[in-house]
């Protein structure tokens, strides 16, 4: 989830946000009333999504399964975390597929947006990687560790370095934790970055806590590269389709949320990235 571009002015993300659409080819008009939300099923369902993963595994079902399930799938990727979700809220996308459920809550709680889970797809294990350490014991006080500059990826990076000893945080602050709540920092630097950019800064520091989906953009494997790893039992950081609140029924959201259910999605998921991403759901019956 993983690039949380931050746009303060209101025409800078409406420009960005066109680009973006534009950029990735829109052939019909997504803002329309009959686009989002209307439950048209001849319309397309237009969906934003990360490239990797996200995108991939739409446009798996695109291609295999949409059709035979009366499906019109567009797939719009987006390479930050806030266009997709200003676009599904304000109607110019049906849907989204790039994030988790602590980083939506943040999200909507500080944008106002009514954005909803619709169907869990995905598990993206977050990792700290780096190119000359091999193992988390050799990390050594003076050192300098990348993490995420977003509220809820952040957080979540502390929690892997403390479960692995590297630092300390105050107790109870769980993902929520930020750089202030380190009481021990054991001599270790921190350096927060967009968590798109992270990756390319591995040869800057020393180690660096990279999202799942852009570990895999950067041609890392996170179950064989990362030195850490988050573990995938209990983890609440599932990736889902979402929609606007009001647009769970539309008849074409319910198509896709069964189609990335399907067994169909698990094996592709489980042959593509093994163990890498993993899926975050159970084969239906």
């Amino acid at each position: 989830m993983r690039k949380n571009i931050k746009i303060t002015a209101g025409i800078a993300a409406t420009a960005a946000l066109a680009l973006g659409l534009s950029a990735c080819g829109t052939s019909s008009d997504p803002g329309s009333k009959d686009s989002a939300g209307s439950g048209d099923s001849g319309k397309a369902l237009v969906v934003a999504a990360s490239p990797t993963p996200h995108a991939d595994i739409l446009n798996y079902v695109k291609d295999n399964l949409a059709e035979k399930a009366g499906l019109k799938l567009e797939v719009k990727e987006f390479t930050d975390y806030v266009l997709p979700n200003t676009a599904t809220e304000n109607g110019q996308v049906d849907a989204n597929f790039f994030q988790h459920k602590p980083y939506l809550d943040d999200f909507n709680k500080k944008n106002g947006t009514t954005i909803v889970p619709v169907v869990n797809v995905h598990l993206e294990p977050l990792g700290l990687y780096s190119k000359n350490i091999k193992s988390v014991k050799d990390i050594k006080a003076g050192q300098t560790i990348a993490v995420p500059n977003d509220t809820t990826n952040g957080g979540r990076a502390l929690q892997l370095l403390a479960e692995n000893g590297l630092i300390t945080i105050k107790p109870g602050v769980g993902t929520n934790a930020k750089l202030s709540d380190i009481t021990d920092k054991k001599g270790l630097e921190f350096k927060e970055l967009e968590a798109a950019t992270v990756p390319r800064a591995l040869n800057d520091v020393d180690a660096a806590v990279i999202n799942g989906n852009y570990a895999i953009e950067a041609k890392l494997s996170p179950a064989k590269d990362a030195i850490a790893l988050e573990k995938a039992d209990g983890n609440p950081y599932a990736n889902f389709l979402a929609v606007k609140e009001g647009n769970e029924k539309d008849a074409r959201v319910q198509k896709l949320a069964k189609l990335l259910n399907s067994p169909e999605v698990k094996k592709y998921i489980e042959d593509t990235y093994k163990g890498s991403v993993i899926p975050a759901f159970g084969t239906p019956q």
